[in-house]
C-alpha cells in the first residue's frame, strides 16, 4: 500500500515512517519542517521514502502531491502540539491542526483514500479525578487551546465519514515518550537540565497524572489500525502506565545519579489539566494490541537513547530558551 505520512519527521511521526517502511509500506512524507521537525529522524529510511516539504494548509501544494502519488491511505500525525505554545499563540495552533486537517479531508476525498488515520490525543477528553478513566464514547471537554484544536480536528474527521463517507478512524493516544522527542516536553527538558546540573521546572507540586506511552508501543498500534481498524470508529491508545509528574522527574535524576534539590517548583500551567487515563478494551479485543513497553524499560532507553545522542539534544534546545522564559513568566 502507499501512503502519505503528514508530519512524518516528528517525534511520533518519524518513528511510525520507520516502522511502516520495514513493514512493506510505499511511505510519502509531507512535513512543514518547523522548528519540532527534522529530517535527522527519517536518516535510517530516507532512500525508501519521498520526501516533501509543505504546509498541510497549502491546498494546491497538497493536491498537487496527492495528483502525483496517488495514495491510498493517509496518515495524519502533522501538528502543533505543545500546551504551552498553544497558550501563548493559539491562532498559530487553530490554522494548523483545524485547517490543516480540513484540507487534507478534503483533497482525500478526491483520491478514493482507502483508510485516513486522523490521530487526535486523549487530552480532548478534558481531565479527571484520582479514578475513572476514558472510554471512547466519553464526551469531549478540552480544556487548552491545544486540546481544544484537536478535538475540532477530531471532530472533523468524524463528520467526513458520516458526510461524505471518507473512511477515517480516529485514533486517541496517550503521552508519548522516548528516543528523537523534542526538547519542549517534560522527559527531555528533565534530562537536559539534570545533564547541567540546572533548576528543572515543574508546575505547581508535580501532582499532575499523565498516562505514559512509548513511542515505538503507539507507532505499532497505528500500523494494526490501518491494518485491521474500522472506518468510523475511535479507538483509545493507551498503556495503563500512570504516573505523577514529579515522579517521572524523580526517576530520572535517580537514573542520571542527580540530586532532587535541582527540581524547582514553579507557577502551575493556567487550565492545567490534572489527570488523563485511557481505557483501552476496544483496541485490545478488536484489534488485538497492547503496549509492550512498561514506563521503567522504557524510560531506562529513553535516558540511554538521550546521552548517547547528546549533541542532538544540545543543538536543539538552543532554539528554546526563550521560549522556557516566555512560558515560565506567563
Amino acid at each position: 500500500m502507499k501512503i502519505v505520512v503528514t508530519g512524518g519527521a516528528g517525534f511520533i511521526g518519524s518513528e511510525f515512517v520507520r516502522q511502516a517502511v520495514n513493514y512493506g509500506f510505499e511511505v510519502i512524507v509531507i512535513d512543514k519542517l518547523t522548528y519540532a521537525g527534522d529530517i535527522e529522524r527519517l536518516n535510517e529510511v530516507e532512500d525508501r521514502i519521498r520526501f516533501y516539504k509543505a504546509d498541510i494548509t497549502n491546498r494546491e501544494f497538497i493536491s498537487w502531491i496527492f495528483e502525483r502519488e496517488k495514495p491510498e491511505a493517509v496518515i495524519h500525525w502533522a501538528a502543533e502540539s505543545h500546551v504551552d505554545r498553544s497558550i501563548l499563540e493559539p491562532d498559530l495552533f487553530l490554522r494548523t491542526n483545524v485547517l490543516g486537517t480540513q484540507t487534507l479531508l478534503d483533497i482525500s476525498r478526491n483520491y478514493n483514500i482507502e483508510a485516513f488515520i486522523n490521530v487526535s490525543t486523549d487530552e480532548v477528553y478534558g481531565e479527571l479525578g484520582e479514578t475513572g478513566q476514558f472510554t471512547e464514547t466519553t464526551p469531549l471537554n478540552p480544556n487548552s487551546p491545544y486540546s481544544t484544536s484537536k478535538a475540532s480536528a477530531d471532530m472533523l474527521g468524524r463528520a467526513y465519514y458520516r458526510t461524505y463517507g471518507l473512511p477515517v478512524i480516529t485514533v486517541r493516544p496517550s503521552n508519548n515518550y522516548g528516543p528523537w522527542q523534542y526538547p519542549e516536553k517534560l522527559i527531555p527538558v528533565v534530562i537536559l537540565k539534570a545533564l547541567r546540573e540546572e533548576p528543572i521546572p515543574v508546575y505547581g507540586t508535580g501532582q499532575n497524572i499523565r498516562e505514559w506511552l512509548y513511542v515505538s508501543d503507539c507507532a505499532e498500534a497505528v500500523l494494526k489500525l490501518l491494518e485491521k481498524g474500522k472506518p468510523g470508529e475511535v479507538y483509545n491508545i493507551g498503556s495503563g502506565e500512570e504516573r505523577r509528574n514529579i515522579e517521572v522527574v524523580r526517576t530520572i535524576l535517580k537514573i542520571l545519579g542527580k540530586p532532587e534539590s535541582l527540581i524547582s517548583f514553579v507557577k502551575d500551567r493556567p487550565g492545567h489539566d490534572y489527570r488523563y487515563s485511557l481505557n483501552t478494551t476496544k483496541i485490545r479485543k478488536e484489534i488485538g494490541w497492547k503496549a509492550k513497553t512498561n514506563f521503567e524499560d522504557g524510560i531506562e532507553k529513553t535516558v540511554s537513547w538521550y546521552l548517547n545522542n547528546i549533541n542532538w539534544l544540545k543543538r536543539k534546545i538552543n532554539t528554546l530558551s526563550k521560549l522556557w522564559e516566555k512560558v515560565y513568566q506567563t
